[in-house]
């Protein structure tokens, strides 16, 4: 299990602004240390643990780019046509016989092996056969059309770095060397759990002024998609006992405790005075909108993080904090997400000092250029507002006014959770 420290994330400030939040989680939170050995097959998504050194070069050895002829480069006429002797057919995976010689060409395909004293091909629609000879027009430099041993990998260099998140593009490179399994971190644990008396499970009797828990089902998908292991712990009581009873239970064996709602000011907003009382809380409230009541602590060793009840603010709390902790754990490179430049079609003023998350919808203006469109309701409880728009425009701290054409950050929703 993670061992963090009480202090780990601790912040002197009031609102912790989303840069410091990634700075803390990137200096103090230490990656898990086990690891397990996997097959090829089971490695998308997992974190390598080590760096994966290449057994062999790639190509493995010169090749055929195209189908064609190959040739000395050396035979070719300076001007007009050249005529060689048709001496050899190699298909991929058939060894060449013989070394070629001066005026001698080897009819090729795509991946057969160059054969000795070649170094450049032809195209075939370039050529014309006659009496097994082949005619090669001029003009063709050395080299063309021939992939080089070594020209994508070199056997002996890092192939794949630790800390590398292992997708379909990654696995295929790692079997085009041999490679048959890896050393990964063991899986991420996660206890989830939703607090609340107005909550109830989708399927269950609906009571008055209660409502369905969209929460649970949000982050466990959002949990399953960054391949973590998810422990579900339904939906607590507001009842100040259970509640730090589960979150105590759930710290011994977990990496993560994970919670919506209860985060708040109001009366039963149990979770950040129990983070207080039975561990330590390092944080409340980040400068982001939506989502600013955000607590997060360790308890026993385990971090714990408590995210809004509004399912908005939940889904953007859990890309901007909750995801950025996770990598780390897992020991995961995070690229730093990189908001695309689009248009605004829609003026907006917001608050100096907190970073704004607004729901947009992409469309193309009529000059051609990408512009977002804000989605016209802001509340934090407004889900079609997730599913009716394409990602968010996210607003420095420093911005205080969006103009109307002015140009934007927008993230996409598949950025944000992959």
């Amino acid at each position: 299990m993670a061992q963090l420290s009480d202090d780990c994330f601790a912040f002197g400030g009031d609102l912790l602004p989303v840069d410091d939040l990634e700075r803390i989680i990137r200096e103090r939170v230490a990656p898990v240390a086990e690891t397990e050995t996997i097959p090829l097959a089971q490695a998308r998504g997992r974190v390598i643990a080590q760096d994966v050194i290449a057994p062999i070069s790639l190509p493995p050895f010169d090749n055929s780019a195209v189908d064609g002829y190959a040739i000395a480069h050396a035979s070719l006429k300076p001007n007009g046509d050249t005529r060689l002797r048709i001496v050899e057919r190699l298909t991929a995976g058939q060894s060449p016989l013989r070394a070629l010689a001066q005026n001698e060409a080897a009819r090729i395909f795509t991946g057969a092996p160059m054969p000795e004293g070649a170094d450049t091909v032809f195209m075939q629609e370039d050529c014309h056969v006659e009496d097994g000879h082949v005619i090669l027009p001029p003009g063709l430099k050395p080299g063309a059309n021939r992939r080089l041993s070594g020209e994508d990998v070199q056997a002996g260099t890092v192939v794949l770095p630790m800390g590398c998140v292992l997708s379909p593009r990654h696995m295929a490179l790692a079997a085009a060397v041999g490679l048959t399994g890896f050393t990964v971190r063991r899986r991420i644990r996660v206890a989830l759990f939703s607090t609340g008396d107005e909550l109830v499970a989708p399927g269950s009797a609906l009571p008055k002024a209660a409502t369905y828990d969209a929460n649970h089902t949000l982050l466990t998908a959002l949990l399953d998609q960054l391949g973590v292991s998810v422990t579900d712990g339904g939906i607590l009581r507001d009842d100040r006992t259970q509640v730090a009873r589960a979150l105590r239970e759930a710290a011994r064996d977990h990496d993560l405790v994970l919670t919506s709602g209860g985060v708040s000011t109001g009366e039963a907003d149990h979770v950040r005075a129990i983070i207080e009382e039975i561990g330590r809380l390092v944080f409340w409230r980040v400068a982001i909108k939506p989502g600013r009541p955000v607590a997060m602590g360790v308890l026993d060793g385990a971090a714990l993080v408590g995210l809004p009840g509004n399912p908005v603010a939940a889904f953007v709390t859990f890309v901007r904090v909750v995801r950025p902790l996770l990598m780390q754990l897992a020991g995961a490179d995070m690229p730093p997400l990189v908001a695309l430049p689009v248009r605004a079609a829609f003026a907006y003023r917001k608050k100096k000092a907190r970073r704004e998350y607004v729901r947009v919808k992409l469309r193309h203006g009529a000059d051609g250029m990408l512009e977002a469109v804000k989605h016209g309701q802001e509340g934090a409880g407004v889900i079609t507002s997730l599913t009716e728009t394409d990602g968010l425009a996210e607003l420095p701290e420093n911005t205080t006014t969006v103009e109307q054409g002015s140009t934007i950050g927008f993230l996409p929703y598949a950025v944000l959770s992959g």
